[in-house]
Protein backbone atom coordinates (compact mmCIF):
# COMPACT_ATOMS: atom_id res chain seq x y z
CA UNK A 1 0.00 0.00 0.00
CA UNK A 2 2.69 2.61 1.22
CA UNK A 3 4.62 1.82 -2.24
CA UNK A 4 0.77 2.15 -4.21
CA UNK A 5 0.84 6.08 -2.41
CA UNK A 6 4.19 6.71 -3.41
CA UNK A 7 3.77 6.06 -7.07
CA UNK A 8 0.46 8.14 -6.74
CA UNK A 9 2.24 10.82 -4.95
CA UNK A 10 5.28 10.86 -7.33
CA UNK A 11 3.01 10.63 -10.46
CA UNK A 12 0.56 13.61 -9.22
CA UNK A 13 3.93 15.20 -8.60
CA UNK A 14 5.02 14.48 -12.26
CA UNK A 15 1.82 15.88 -13.90
CA UNK A 16 1.75 19.01 -11.94
CA UNK A 17 5.39 20.16 -12.88
CA UNK A 18 5.70 18.76 -16.17
CA UNK A 19 3.98 22.03 -18.02
CA UNK A 20 6.37 24.45 -16.13
CA UNK A 21 7.79 26.78 -18.60
CA UNK A 22 11.69 26.76 -19.22
CA UNK A 23 13.66 29.84 -18.93
CA UNK A 24 16.23 29.38 -21.76
CA UNK A 25 14.45 32.11 -23.69
CA UNK A 26 14.55 34.60 -20.91
CA UNK A 27 18.49 34.39 -21.42
CA UNK A 28 17.96 37.10 -24.41
CA UNK A 29 14.79 37.89 -24.75
CA UNK A 30 12.28 40.24 -22.50
CA UNK A 31 8.79 39.14 -21.66
CA UNK A 32 6.20 40.99 -23.72
CA UNK A 33 3.75 40.16 -20.16
CA UNK A 34 4.05 38.44 -17.15
CA UNK A 35 1.40 36.43 -14.93
CA UNK A 36 0.80 39.66 -12.20
CA UNK A 37 0.21 41.77 -15.09
CA UNK A 38 -2.10 40.04 -16.46
CA UNK A 39 -4.25 39.05 -13.41
CA UNK A 40 -3.77 42.78 -12.64
CA UNK A 41 -5.38 43.31 -15.74
CA UNK A 42 -8.10 40.81 -15.49
CA UNK A 43 -8.72 42.42 -11.85
CA UNK A 44 -9.23 45.47 -13.47
CA UNK A 45 -11.85 44.62 -15.90
CA UNK A 46 -13.83 42.91 -13.47
CA UNK A 47 -14.53 46.01 -11.14
CA UNK A 48 -15.06 47.81 -14.67
CA UNK A 49 -11.67 50.08 -14.35
CA UNK A 50 -9.82 50.19 -18.04
CA UNK A 51 -5.82 48.56 -16.97
CA UNK A 52 -3.19 50.50 -16.35
CA UNK A 53 0.57 49.40 -17.26
CA UNK A 54 3.48 51.90 -17.28
CA UNK A 55 6.74 49.65 -17.89
CA UNK A 56 9.88 50.69 -19.40
CA UNK A 57 12.66 48.29 -19.78
CA UNK A 58 16.23 49.18 -18.88
CA UNK A 59 19.41 48.07 -18.41
CA UNK A 60 20.85 47.26 -15.30
CA UNK A 61 23.37 50.10 -15.86
CA UNK A 62 20.72 51.97 -16.33
CA UNK A 63 19.89 52.14 -12.51
CA UNK A 64 21.64 53.96 -9.54
CA UNK A 65 23.77 51.57 -7.49
CA UNK A 66 22.21 52.63 -4.39
CA UNK A 67 18.81 51.82 -5.60
CA UNK A 68 19.73 48.07 -6.87
CA UNK A 69 21.53 47.66 -3.10
CA UNK A 70 18.23 48.75 -1.51
CA UNK A 71 16.48 46.10 -3.57
CA UNK A 72 18.72 43.23 -2.54
CA UNK A 73 19.40 44.12 0.93
CA UNK A 74 15.99 44.53 1.54
CA UNK A 75 14.21 41.48 -0.45
CA UNK A 76 17.24 39.44 -0.78
CA UNK A 77 20.60 40.34 1.10
CA UNK A 78 22.11 36.57 0.05
CA UNK A 79 21.04 37.01 -3.40
CA UNK A 80 24.29 36.09 -4.78
CA UNK A 81 24.91 33.49 -2.45
CA UNK A 82 22.26 30.81 -3.07
CA UNK A 83 21.25 28.79 -5.66
CA UNK A 84 17.90 30.06 -6.09
CA UNK A 85 16.46 29.32 -2.74
CA UNK A 86 17.82 30.06 0.35
CA UNK A 87 17.00 27.01 2.88
CA UNK A 88 17.74 28.71 6.04
CA UNK A 89 14.80 30.93 5.15
CA UNK A 90 12.64 28.38 3.72
CA UNK A 91 13.06 26.09 6.51
CA UNK A 92 12.36 29.00 9.67
CA UNK A 93 8.82 29.37 7.08
CA UNK A 94 7.78 26.06 7.07
CA UNK A 95 8.09 25.87 10.95
CA UNK A 96 6.00 28.97 11.03
CA UNK A 97 3.88 27.12 8.46
CA UNK A 98 3.30 24.03 10.41
CA UNK A 99 3.07 26.26 13.88
CA UNK A 100 0.26 28.39 12.42
CA UNK A 101 -1.36 25.92 10.25
CA UNK A 102 -0.99 28.28 7.04
CA UNK A 103 1.68 29.34 4.40
CA UNK A 104 2.40 32.85 4.88
CA UNK A 105 5.03 35.64 3.97
CA UNK A 106 8.51 34.49 3.96
CA UNK A 107 11.83 32.76 2.16
CA UNK A 108 10.90 33.88 -0.99
CA UNK A 109 14.23 35.31 -2.66
CA UNK A 110 14.29 37.65 -5.58
CA UNK A 111 14.85 34.73 -7.68
CA UNK A 112 11.61 32.98 -6.52
CA UNK A 113 9.97 36.34 -6.80
CA UNK A 114 10.86 36.50 -10.07
CA UNK A 115 9.26 33.18 -11.31
CA UNK A 116 6.16 33.69 -9.24
CA UNK A 117 5.59 37.28 -10.91
CA UNK A 118 6.68 35.47 -14.63
CA UNK A 119 4.40 32.43 -14.04
CA UNK A 120 2.17 32.15 -11.75
CA UNK A 121 -0.29 33.35 -9.65
CA UNK A 122 -0.31 34.97 -6.54
CA UNK A 123 -2.36 32.44 -4.40
CA UNK A 124 -1.29 30.90 -1.47
CA UNK A 125 -1.16 27.44 -1.97
CA UNK A 126 1.06 24.65 -1.79
CA UNK A 127 0.95 23.79 -4.74
CA UNK A 128 1.57 27.25 -6.62
CA UNK A 129 4.81 27.35 -4.07
CA UNK A 130 6.41 24.18 -5.07
CA UNK A 131 6.04 25.31 -8.52
CA UNK A 132 7.66 28.15 -7.32
CA UNK A 133 10.80 26.15 -6.26
CA UNK A 134 11.23 24.36 -9.15
CA UNK A 135 10.94 27.68 -11.44
CA UNK A 136 13.24 29.42 -9.50
CA UNK A 137 15.70 26.55 -10.14
CA UNK A 138 15.30 26.95 -13.58
CA UNK A 139 15.99 30.23 -13.43
CA UNK A 140 19.13 29.92 -11.90
CA UNK A 141 20.11 27.33 -14.06
CA UNK A 142 19.69 29.06 -17.30
CA UNK A 143 20.50 32.68 -16.35
CA UNK A 144 23.63 34.64 -14.79
CA UNK A 145 22.83 36.58 -11.83
CA UNK A 146 22.62 39.99 -13.36
CA UNK A 147 19.85 38.66 -15.96
CA UNK A 148 17.85 37.78 -13.16
CA UNK A 149 18.40 41.00 -11.39
CA UNK A 150 17.48 42.30 -14.53
CA UNK A 151 14.51 40.63 -15.08
CA UNK A 152 13.26 41.28 -11.64
CA UNK A 153 13.71 45.22 -11.60
CA UNK A 154 11.98 45.40 -14.80
CA UNK A 155 8.64 42.84 -13.95
CA UNK A 156 8.42 43.59 -10.29
CA UNK A 157 5.06 45.60 -9.35
CA UNK A 158 5.58 49.76 -7.86
CA UNK A 159 2.23 50.28 -7.64
CA UNK A 160 -1.26 50.52 -9.45
CA UNK A 161 -0.19 49.49 -13.40
CA UNK A 162 3.44 50.25 -12.09
CA UNK A 163 5.88 47.70 -13.09
CA UNK A 164 9.47 47.75 -13.47
CA UNK A 165 12.27 50.47 -11.29
CA UNK A 166 11.74 53.18 -14.02
CA UNK A 167 7.92 53.05 -14.12
CA UNK A 168 8.06 53.47 -10.90
CA UNK A 169 10.88 56.00 -9.86
CA UNK A 170 9.08 58.26 -12.63
CA UNK A 171 5.51 57.37 -10.64
CA UNK A 172 6.47 58.22 -7.33
CA UNK A 173 9.75 61.11 -7.95
CA UNK A 174 9.52 62.24 -11.39
CA UNK A 175 12.96 61.30 -11.97
CA UNK A 176 14.41 58.28 -14.06
CA UNK A 177 16.20 54.86 -12.43
CA UNK A 178 19.73 56.35 -13.17
CA UNK A 179 18.49 59.79 -10.94
CA UNK A 180 17.60 57.76 -7.94
CA UNK A 181 18.54 59.01 -4.79
CA UNK A 182 19.54 56.88 -1.68
CA UNK A 183 16.44 57.84 -0.22
CA UNK A 184 14.24 57.86 -2.80
CA UNK A 185 15.48 54.03 -3.70
CA UNK A 186 15.26 53.25 0.10
CA UNK A 187 11.74 54.24 -0.51
CA UNK A 188 11.30 52.60 -3.57
CA UNK A 189 12.57 48.97 -1.63
CA UNK A 190 10.05 49.44 1.15
CA UNK A 191 7.34 49.52 -0.67
CA UNK A 192 7.71 45.82 -1.30
CA UNK A 193 6.39 43.42 -1.10
CA UNK A 194 3.25 45.61 -0.68
CA UNK A 195 3.19 48.40 -3.37
CA UNK A 196 -0.48 49.17 -4.12
CA UNK A 197 -1.15 49.93 0.13
CA UNK A 198 2.67 51.08 0.49
CA UNK A 199 2.58 53.99 -1.68
CA UNK A 200 4.56 57.08 -0.68
CA UNK A 201 1.37 59.20 -0.51
CA UNK A 202 -0.60 56.25 1.29
CA UNK A 203 0.68 57.69 4.59
CA UNK A 204 1.87 54.05 5.15
CA UNK A 205 3.87 53.85 8.71
CA UNK A 206 5.09 50.38 7.58
CA UNK A 207 6.65 51.98 4.46
CA UNK A 208 8.55 55.15 6.66
CA UNK A 209 9.89 52.23 9.21
CA UNK A 210 10.93 50.15 6.31
CA UNK A 211 12.24 52.98 4.35
CA UNK A 212 14.64 54.14 7.51
CA UNK A 213 15.46 50.40 8.15
CA UNK A 214 16.76 50.07 4.44
CA UNK A 215 19.05 53.38 4.70
CA UNK A 216 20.14 51.74 8.18
CA UNK A 217 21.11 48.10 6.41
CA UNK A 218 22.85 50.27 3.51
CA UNK A 219 25.33 52.12 5.98
CA UNK A 220 25.89 48.64 8.07
CA UNK A 221 26.67 46.54 5.00
CA UNK A 222 29.08 49.79 3.86
CA UNK A 223 26.74 50.40 0.75
CA UNK A 224 27.17 54.05 1.87
CA UNK A 225 28.69 56.42 4.68
CA UNK A 226 27.80 57.36 7.83
CA UNK A 227 26.98 61.40 6.13
CA UNK A 228 25.25 59.76 3.01
CA UNK A 229 23.01 57.62 5.79
CA UNK A 230 22.13 60.88 7.94
CA UNK A 231 21.28 62.63 4.58
CA UNK A 232 19.18 59.84 3.38
CA UNK A 233 17.31 59.55 6.56
CA UNK A 234 16.31 63.10 6.39
CA UNK A 235 15.56 62.76 2.59
CA UNK A 236 13.03 59.55 3.75
CA UNK A 237 11.46 62.24 5.83
CA UNK A 238 11.23 64.87 3.60
CA UNK A 239 9.22 62.77 0.97
CA UNK A 240 7.18 60.34 3.35
CA UNK A 241 6.72 63.08 6.10
CA UNK A 242 7.86 62.49 9.78
CA UNK A 243 6.86 59.41 11.91
CA UNK A 244 3.22 59.36 10.25
CA UNK A 245 0.77 58.07 12.79
CA UNK A 246 0.10 54.41 13.53
CA UNK A 247 -2.70 52.78 11.36
CA UNK A 248 -1.56 54.92 8.15
CA UNK A 249 -1.33 52.23 5.40
CA UNK A 250 -1.33 48.47 5.71
CA UNK A 251 1.46 45.88 6.10
CA UNK A 252 -0.28 42.93 4.64
CA UNK A 253 1.42 42.20 1.23
CA UNK A 254 0.00 42.06 -2.11
CA UNK A 255 1.38 39.41 -3.87
CA UNK A 256 0.81 36.32 -1.86
CA UNK A 257 4.17 35.32 -1.08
Amino acid sequence: MFVGVLVLGVGTAALTFAGLPDADSLAKENPKTTALIEQRAAEAREAGRKPRRRQQWVPLSAVSKPAVDAVLLSEDASFYLHDGVDTVELARAVGQAVEKGELGRGASTLTQQLAKNLWLSTDRSLTRKLKELVLAHRLEEALTKQRILTLYLNVVEWGNGVYGIEAGAREHFGVSASQLSVAQGAVLAAMLPSPRKRSPSSGSRALWKHAHHVVDALKTYKRISAAQAEAAHAEVDRLLGRAPADGGGDDADDDGS
